[in-house]
């Protein structure tokens, strides 16, 4: 069963999970036509390859740590950190240690 998207108005949870983390999982909270707000858990050790999508992205790292990937340069993310990545750049993420981030997605980039 799928898990509503939030609403306008809507209030998230965006606290720790604490043991949570040590299993994936990967939640869209909201989506709509323009944009995509996940939340992902990953255990240490959990990568996700290399890929690019079309739009804007940012990744925060809420808990733990993920080595997040643009091309050849490699940054670290702890809890608190966030990253923008422009739209159809390979990316790729490694969590270091059970960690929970944050990914925004731009769907569709606005008509110019």
């Amino acid at each position: 069963m799928a898990l509503p998207h939030a609403t306008s108005g809507t209030v998230i949870d965006l606290r720790p999970l604490g043991e949570k983390c040590a299993s994936f999982s990967a939640i869209a909270l909201i989506k709509t036509s323009q944009l995509e707000v996940v939340r992902m858990t990953m255990p240490r050790g959990k990568t996700m390859p290399a890929h690019k999508v079309p739009g804007d992205i940012t990744v925060q790292c809420l808990e733990g740590s993920v080595a997040f990937s643009i091309g050849e340069r490699v940054q670290n993310l702890h809890a608190g950190d966030m990253i923008f990545v422009a739209g159809d750049e390979m990316h790729a993420l490694e969590a270091l240690e059970n960690a929970s981030v944050l990914i925004t997605i731009l769907l569709r980039k606005p008509a110019a």
